[in-house]
């Protein structure tokens, strides 16, 4: 068997594949985040560690792990989990939706050099801006750090006691020249930092290190069992829903959205706010447009109304024309193609007939109109997607994805089995560190139902669509 630990922002799930790649068990643990201060988002890496325990017994007690040929990991990117010279945690980590840093990488992307060398705009959410904020603010800590490490490598140190992390995760740091797939000493430098505090870099697909033999007797496993480098979450998305290959997509409407797709070669874009990161498979690289309230959205309109996401899109029916009600979806700032961390929603053009139901379009219709904003965002890079998987909750409803597709005028697909996400794609990548397998065996799932664009309502969404890019034209100075 192949075990895949995907470390969440909410929970931490393990995924058990076996030689067939068919599931044969799972398990989940919840986890908290804390929100000290206005913007701020941090948890304890010692809670990551224990979700990982509670997981694994779990899965012991079930199905029993003496199978488990291999581990992967997947996780939650950008998070600044600092350690000392003995790797004990000196605060909090600060999470991939941390904002605190907005100052620092204002800073840093003002010099050339971090998007020449990255391919990417400096976000708040990476983390070289928040080693800096931590330079600034907590000197005393600064001064400590040893090792800068990721969610899952973190915990990837306590299986393997190894300091490792691998292209795809490190690709969001800021400090990763993204087309030699190596760290950058002169980003580095600039944060004060060195190769002395980075991890070493693998493929996603290669091994990292060995589970520690105390764990492996813990838990029935053989000796040696190789540990992947594994993949960031999107990154490992991709490898379980079988999008490796140049031009394969998948459009998640998780909390945040996300249009992703393979790349062949580096197609770096800064100004189209599109990330261009490494993918986890050798000689690959992804980019993706990131909208940061996908479902959030949905989930804000259900609080809003008080009701359940569910309720509110189940009795839709068939797809309608976009109304005069407008959404923009900018709950807290947006990344593709705005990067404005200050950006803050609006419903435009309410009246008297704006009831339920044709608020929840407008809502459904304005993430989809996001969605477009960033297909005309890759295709900015010369990245074109003619098709994609839909991946995530929202991926439950007929009506958004009909209107995703309508929107992006291309072919939306709804995978038959369960949406088993990063943990498939890492269970995946574990069983290619064990066996030398490599991207043949990252298939496609199969398709339950297909959504083609409705031909009779291009015109409409694509009015729609105009519509929603003036909307941001009259609020984007609205603060």
């Amino acid at each position: 068997m192949y075990l895949g630990l995907d470390l969440g922002t909410s929970g931490l799930k393990a995924l058990l594949i076996d030689e067939a790649q068919a599931v044969v068990g799972e398990a989940t643990a919840p986890l908290t985040v804390s929100r000290p201060q206005s913007g701020w988002s941090e948890q304890a890496p010692a809670d990551w560690i224990a979700a990982a325990e509670a997981v694994l017994d779990q899965l012991a007690a079930s199905v029993g792990l003496g199978g488990v040929k291999g581990i992967g990991l997947s996780g939650q990117m950008h998070g600044a989990t600092l350690l000392d010279r003995g790797d004990d945690v000196l605060r909090p980590c600060i999470l991939w939706n941390d904002t605190r840093a907005h100052e620092e990488a204002a800073e840093m992307d003002a010099d050339p050099m971090w998007r020449e060398i990255t391919g990417n705009i400096v976000f708040p959410g990476f983390t070289a801006p928040k080693i800096a904020w931590v330079r600034k603010h907590e000197p005393e800590i600064f001064g400590r750090v040893a090792m800068v490490l990721l969610p899952k490598d973190y915990l990837r140190l306590w299986l393997t006691g190894e300091h490792v992390s691998e292209m795809s995760d490190a690709a969001g740091t800021s400090w990763l020249d993204t087309r030699e797939r190596d760290w950058a000493g002169d980003l580095l430098q600039a944060t004060g930092l060195g190769r002395d505090e980075m991890p070493r870099l693998v493929e996603g697909s290669e091994v990292s290190g060995t589970l520690r033999g105390d764990l492996a007797s813990r838990w029935g496993m053989g000796a040696a069992v190789p540990v992947a480098g594994g993949g960031g979450d999107n990154a490992a998305s991709a490898i379980g829903a079988g999008v490796v290959a140049d031009g394969t997509a998948f459009a998640s409407l998780g909390t945040s959205g996300v249009l992703f797709a393979a790349n062949d070669g580096y197609r770096p874009d800064p100004d189209t706010a599109v990330h261009t990161f490494c993918h986890a498979l050798p000689g690959t690289w992804h980019q993706m447009g990131v909208i940061l309230a996908a479902a959030d959205s949905l989930e804000w309109l259900a609080r809003f109304t008080g009701t359940s996401a569910a309720d509110l899109t189940g009795d839709l029916g068939p797809l309608q024309a976009p109304g005069r009600t407008v959404f923009l979806p900018y709950l807290g700032g947006e990344r593709t193609p705005h990067n404005d961390a200050g950006l803050r929603g609006a419903v435009l053009g309410l009246e008297h007939a704006t009831d339920r139901a044709a608020g929840t379009r407008a809502v459904l219709e304005g993430v989809a109109f996001a969605f477009r904003d960033s297909l005309a965002a890759l295709a900015q890079t010369g990245t074109t997607v003619t098709r994609a998987l839909a991946l995530g909750g929202g991926a439950r409803s007929d009506y958004w994805l009909a209107a995703l597709a309508t929107a992006l005028d291309i072919q939306i697909d709804r995978p038959a089995e369960g949406d088993h996400g990063a943990a498939l794609g890492a269970a995946r990548l574990g069983m290619m560190a064990a066996t030398g397998a490599g991207a043949e065996i990252a298939t496609e799932p199969p398709i339950a139902q297909s959504f083609a664009p409705d031909r009779g309502l291009r015109d409409a969404f694509a009015e729609g669509y105009d519509r929603y890019v003036q909307g941001h034209s009259a609020i984007k100075e609205f603060r």
